[in-house]
């Protein structure tokens, strides 16, 4: 299993992953599920996977080998708009899907991939895409500016409740982490190493970047204090009466 978020914010992107992956209680791998793209000095793309890793690492491949051909044929070099990057990156992902579909199905396997894909093209605003096995995609809202793929429900409550449009770049990725941390905690299949990254708005790299292993003193640190401050602050709730509560 795995968790990925993706976080919109009026300067720029967060970004997050966990890395374990898993054949079987007694097959866990950390594989790399965030991907950072860097065509040419105007466009900036990462992309984060959940689901088939012999799928999403071929579908890598090929977005990594369209970058090399010189055909014509369309690649994240050659797209005007970050929803093109969108398509194009869906349309890729069912072409691998499809080529393995008839097999994996008659060994009941299941070959799909989902994707987040967000970034910047030039002088178009940042933003971010889920991408559905199908190829299709949706983009995230100034309602609801986060994405997830993977094991989603353990981390969405505090995005729910904390995520503002206000709220600066560094207090997303902080949030981002206890959101990633809230679902290792609830989810063994999900796991750290946890990677962590800061998109700045026209920088067309990455402004900060985290890999935090389960015992590195800054992670530790920040699921300390936020179980103690939740702890806390469920003391301070209101107590009940001596009747029943309505």
């Amino acid at each position: 299993m795995t968790y990925c978020v993706a976080i919109r914010r009026q300067d720029g992107l967060i970004f997050g992953s966990d890395t374990r992956t898993s054949a079987g209680v007694d097959y866990v791998t950390s594989y790399r599920k965030m991907h950072v793209f860097k065509p040419g000095p105007d466009r900036f793309f990462v992309i984060l996977s959940a689901g088939s890793l012999a799928t999403t690492q071929e579908v890598i491949h090929w977005l990594a080998r369209d970058l090399e051909a010189n055909d014509g044929r369309p690649s994240l070099l050659t797209v005007k708009y970050l929803f093109e990057a969108a398509h194009y990156v869906g349309q890729v992902s069912r072409a691998v899907q499809n080529q393995y579909a008839a097999t994996l199905a008659t060994a009941g396997v299941n070959g799909e991939t989902t994707l987040i894909v967000g970034g910047q093209i030039g002088t178009e605003p940042h933003d971010i895409f889920l991408i559905y096995p199908q190829g299709n995609f949706i983009e995230a809202s100034d309602d609801t500016p986060y994405l997830q793929i993977g094991e989603s429900k353990y981390g969405k409550p505090m995005l729910d409740r904390l995520v503002t449009q206000t709220m600066s770049l560094e207090d997303t990725a902080r949030l981002a982490l206890v959101s990633l941390d809230a679902t290792i905690r609830s989810n063994l299949t999900v796991g750290a190493p946890v990677d962590l990254a800061l998109y700045r708005t026209g920088e067309f790299t990455l402004s900060r970047e985290f890999r935090f292993e389960a015992d590195s003193p800054y992670y530790v640190a920040l699921k300390e204090a936020w179980q103690k401050g939740i702890t806390e602050l469920f003391y301070t709730l209101p107590q009940f009466d001596a009747e029943p509560p309505r």
